[in-house]
C-alpha cells in the first residue's frame, strides 16, 4: 500500500525535473558551432544582472531545490530498487563492448574532421596545411575504427591534440578528446578488431604468421602494463568528461553571454517559449556545470550520464545546425559511463546501497562493477 501511495508523488517529481531540464537543455549546444556572434559579452556583469532578476533567481532556486528533493527521495524510497539493480546488471553485461563503443565514438569524428577539412573541432582550421592534417586524422580515424594499432593511434592522437592546443586555443572547447584518447589507450581494441584477429593468428601454434610476427613481441611489454591500468578507465572518462562539460557551461555560456544569447535569438527559443533569453543562458550554463561536476566527482554517475545524454540529444533535435560529428565523442563517453559506472575515486563508492547492487544473475563482468550507488 505504501508503495502505491508513493508512486504518484514520485511521478510528479520526475515530471517537474524533466520540465526544468527541457527548459535549459536546448540552449546547451557548442554555441561556437552555430552562431557567428563575435562578442562574448561581459560575463561577470551579465551574471550579476541576470541573477538579480527575481524571476531568474526563483526559477534557478526552484530547479536546485527540485533536484535536491529528487536525490533525497531516491535515497529514502526504495520502490525502484529491483529496477535499478537489473539495469546495472544489464549495463555490466555490455562491458566487453566498451572498446568498440569508444572506437566508434572517436574514430568516426576523426575521419569526419579529416574529410570536412577542420582539425578536431569544427571552428579550428587545419594547422599544417597541404592536406597533412586531413590525412593524419583520416589515417588515425580508420585505424581506431578498424581496431588496427588502436593504442598507438590513440596515443598519436593525444600527442597531436596536446601539441596543437597552444597554437589553436579553441581546441580547449573539445576537451573530450583527452579522456577519449586516454580511455582508448587503456582499453585497447577489444573485439571485433583487426588487432584481435592478428593476436589470435599470432598466438596459434603452427601458423606461419606466428613465426614472423613483427608486432606482438614488440608491444607485449607495454600492453601488459596498460592492461593493469584498465580499471581506471571509468575514472579517466568521468573526470575528463565532467571537467570538459563544466568548462563549456562556464566559459561558453555564463562568461560568454552574447554568444549564448545569439543561439537563443537565432533559433527563436524565447519566441517559442515563455522563457526569457537570460534564463535560457543561465539554465544552460548552470545545468552543464552541475552535470559536469556531478560526473567529475562520481556523484550518481549513471544518472548524471543519462542527463548528459538527454542534453546532447535535445541539442541535436533543437539546434539543427549543430554538427552531429562534434558531439559523437561526448555521446560515446556518456554511454561508456552507463556501462562502467563511476570507477575508483568516486563519491558513489561511499553511497553504496546493497539493495541496489547488480543482481547475482548478471554476466561474468559482474566482478568489475564500478560505482555501486551511481544511479
Amino acid at each position: 500500500m505504501t508503495r502505491t501511495r508513493l508512486v504518484r508523488p514520485a511521478s510528479v517529481l520526475a515530471a517537474a525535473l524533466a520540465g526544468v531540464a527541457l527548459a535549459s537543455g536546448v540552449a546547451s549546444a557548442h554555441v561556437r558551432y552555430v552562431t557567428s556572434t563575435a562578442e562574448v559579452g561581459e560575463g561577470i556583469a551579465f551574471l550579476v544582472d541576470a541573477l538579480a532578476d527575481p524571476v531568474n533567481a526563483t526559477v534557478l532556486a526552484g530547479g536546485g531545490l527540485a533536484l535536491a528533493a529528487a536525490v533525497v527521495t531516491y535515497r529514502r524510497v526504495h520502490i525502484f530498487d529491483r529496477d535499478v539493480a537489473t539495469f546495472r546488471s544489464v549495463m555490466i553485461e555490455y562491458r566487453d563492448l566498451l572498446p568498440w563503443l569508444l572506437r566508434l565514438g572517436f574514430g568516426l569524428p576523426l575521419v569526419g574532421a579529416g574529410f570536412a577539412g577542420y582539425f578536431l573541432n569544427p571552428v579550428v582550421d587545419p594547422l599544417i596545411g597541404g592536406g597533412v592534417d586531413r590525412l593524419l586524422q583520416i589515417l588515425l580515424g580508420f585505424m581506431i575504427i578498424f581496431g588496427f594499432g588502436t593504442r598507438v593511434a590513440a596515443g598519436a592522437g593525444l600527442v597531436a591534440y596536446l601539441i596543437a592546443l597552444p597554437a589553436a586555443p579553441l581546441l580547449v572547447y573539445s576537451l573530450e578528446w583527452i579522456p577519449g584518447f586516454l580511455a582508448l589507450a587503456l582499453v585497447g581494441s577489444g573485439r571485433p578488431s583487426a588487432d584481435h584477429v592478428f593476436e589470435r593468428v599470432a598466438s596459434t601454434p603452427g601458423t606461419f604468421y606466428s613465426e614472423i610476427d613483427p608486432i606482438r613481441r614488440a608491444v607485449e611489454w607495454g600492453t601488459d602494463r596498460l592492461d593493469r591500468l584498465e580499471r581506471y578507465v571509468p575514472t579517466v572518462i568521468r573526470v575528463g568528461m565532467g571537467v570538459g562539460f563544466a568548462f563549456l557551461g562556464l566559459f561558453e555560456k555564463l562568461l560568454a553571454p552574447e554568444m549564448a544569447r545569439g543561439v537563443v535569438e537565432q533559433y527563436g527559443l524565447s519566441t517559442a517559449t515563455p522563457i526569457p533569453p537570460d534564463l535560457w543562458v543561465l539554465g544552460a550554463g548552470f545545468g552543464e556545470i552541475a552535470i559536469g561536476v556531478a560526473i567529475a566527482v562520481g556523484f550518481f554517475t549513471r544518472a548524471s550520464a543519462m542527463a548528459a545524454l538527454f542534453v546532447f540529444t535535445l541539442t541535436l533535435f533543437g539546434i539543427p545546425d549543430d554538427p552531429v560529428l562534434a558531439h559523437i565523442g561526448l555521446f560515446s563517453l556518456a554511454s561508456a559511463l552507463l556501462i562502467t559506472g563511476a570507477g575508483p575515486y568516486a563519491l558513489d563508492n561511499r553511497l553504496a546501497d546493497p539493495r541496489r547492487a547488480p543482481d547475482d544473475a548478471g554476466s561474468e563482468g559482474a566482478a568489475k562493477p564500478a560505482g555501486p550507488a551511481d544511479d
